[in-house]
């Protein structure tokens, strides 16, 4: 078996080795019809676009994508050329969550927004979004919910539309996949007509798909003040991002926010274990990441804790500083690891 590997996918050398008999790695970018023709699987992340130009007439017939979203994958082709693919819902959930977290007590510590008070709307409530819930619910504040496919199946108790959240709503944040067309589309969900809806000049935050967001539309409700804040890892056109969204901005990543070792290790698990499924091998490896430098944060209270273990706005400044260095900011991204590899010990100050 001959499978072409990402290179820019951690963890997965040894295990992949060992499966496949014989393994290409390249660049995400560089995955070309005459590099994959004699290939017989592809692990690939979002920067592959899996369409009839790459894949016609290889012997292809499975694709593995390290990522949870899968819009660059031209499911119906596969389909019609009998090549199965499989992606790896909720592997970065967590890590989406702590990025959350982390610029809600940014908010709150540089902006002096009460989260206690203060309502929060989430776009989306799958595996990512459930988790903001509980990261939400944990901060105390009133959480509002808008997902039509699970409103559609579950019923309307539990969730809102979307004029709500625009009328109650003092933080938005956009966790839903990318839908160009259909009965779900959510390509440029949050339009001209959403931001004009806003009421409460909230903080928005994007860590779907850039396109999820109409780019002018989000500039110029910043010019004009419709929103206080936003919070973009996410953008169209990526990595060519628009510059003068970065600089209005209060923290701009390079689509990072899934990017704790511990997704990566969770996605890279997942890519490999449907690979075995397919091929029918029995797995035999675990994807683990390495342990942080530094396992025990002594601190005098847990949002000091959180923020030593992962601050974006180390990543915000450095995309600012080099914008141009989007692709590589984020092939190259270190080691960050989730609270539950370290042991918080809170310390009183009263010695």
């Amino acid at each position: 078996m001959k499978v072409i590997v990402d290179n820019k996918i951690p963890y997965i050398n040894k295990a992949i080795e060992k499966i496949a008999d014989k393994v290409i790695y390249a660049s995400g970018k560089d995955f070309t019809p005459e590099l994959v023709h004699d290939a017989d699987a592809l692990i690939i992340r979002t920067r592959t676009q899996c369409n009839k130009h790459l894949l016609e007439g290889s012997k292809v017939r499975f694709i593995a994508t390290a990522t949870i979203g899968y819009d660059h994958i031209d499911t119906a082709y596969c389909h019609e050329a009998g090549i199965e693919w499989k992606n790896a819902p909720g592997c970065n959930a967590a890590s989406v969550a702590q990025y959350i977290e982390s610029v809600l007590l940014i908010l709150q510590k540089e902006r002096n927004i009460n989260l206690r008070s203060s309502t929060i709307g989430i776009i989306g409530v799958g595996n990512v979004g459930s988790k903001i819930e509980m990261v939400a619910r944990k901060l105390g504040m009133r959480i509002l919910k808008n997902d039509l496919p699970r409103e559609k199946k579950e019923g309307k108790e539990g969730f809102t539309d979307l004029e709500v959240i625009a009328k109650e709503c003092d933080i938005i944040t956009f966790h839903t996949p990318l839908h160009p067309e259909g009965e779900y589309k959510t390509f440029h969900l949050a339009n001209k007509m959403f931001f004009q809806s806003l009421k409460r000049k909230p903080v928005i935050i994007n860590t779907s798909r850039g396109e999820v967001i109409e780019t002018q539309t989000l500039l110029d409700a910043l010019n004009e003040e419709m929103i206080t804040e936003a919070i973009i890892d996410v953008w169209e056109k990526e990595p060519q991002i628009n510059l003068e969204l970065l600089k209005k901005v209060f923290i701009g990543t390079p689509h990072i926010a899934g990017y704790s070792a511990d997704g990566k290790a969770n996605a890279t698990q997942m890519a490999l274990e449907a690979l075995c499924a397919h091929f029918n091998i029995i797995p035999n490896f675990k994807i683990l990441p390495p342990e942080p430098d530094k396992k025990i944060i002594h601190t005098y209270n847990r949002t000091e804790a959180l923020l030593q273990i992962y601050n974006p706005i180390r990543d915000n400044n450095a995309l600012k500083k080099n914008p141009e260095l989007f692709e590589q900011l984020r092939g190259d991204y270190p080691l960050r690891r989730e609270e539950e590899a370290y042991n918080i010990i809170i310390e009183s100050d009263s010695k």
